[in-house]
């Protein structure tokens, strides 16, 4: 069953959640995750796809920008995929959303990660979607970060 750790973070700065990701990411990595970052748009695949090669002077995150669903396109990615549409069918791994909503594809993944941000309406779409997994009978787990 799919396993849903939700991160709520404490400081209200804007870049503090992309670096919380950051660090989430790298730290999956280096266990050997294959991992899709679900963002909500375009520009905030960019904007990580940029921090992820910038946000540690010592680290060296594989990843690249998912432009395909097709499975056969993302075979030979890297461990690390960032996009704004539904994953490959093929990724089951570990997903990073990003989202407001419940992601359709998120029963696949073995793991879900939710970025909390701090501001009331970031809390309440985060509200909603730990009452979407619990009512569900998913198993869940909360980090202050």
């Amino acid at each position: 069953m799919t396993r849903v750790d939700f991160y709520i973070l404490q400081n209200t700065d804007d870049r503090a959640k992309d670096l919380v990701v950051c660090r989430f990411v790298e730290k999956a990595f280096r266990l050997g995750h294959a991992i899709y970052m679900l963002t909500t748009d375009r520009e905030q695949s960019a904007r990580l796809d940029d921090l992820l090669w910038t946000f540690s002077p010592g680290s060296f995150i594989p990843h690249e920008i998912c432009t395909s669903s097709d499975a056969a396109a993302v075979r030979a990615s890297p461990q690390v995929l960032i996009g704004h549409a539904d994953p490959p069918d093929n990724l089951q791994d570990v997903l990073v959303t990003l989202c407001r909503e419940v992601p359709t594809c998120f029963s696949r993944f073995q793991r879900i990660a939710e970025f909390i941000g701090a501001s009331d309406a970031e809390k309440q779409y985060g509200r909603d979607r730990y009452r979407f997994y619990r009512d569900r009978g998913y198993p869940l787990e909360d980090h202050s970060v």
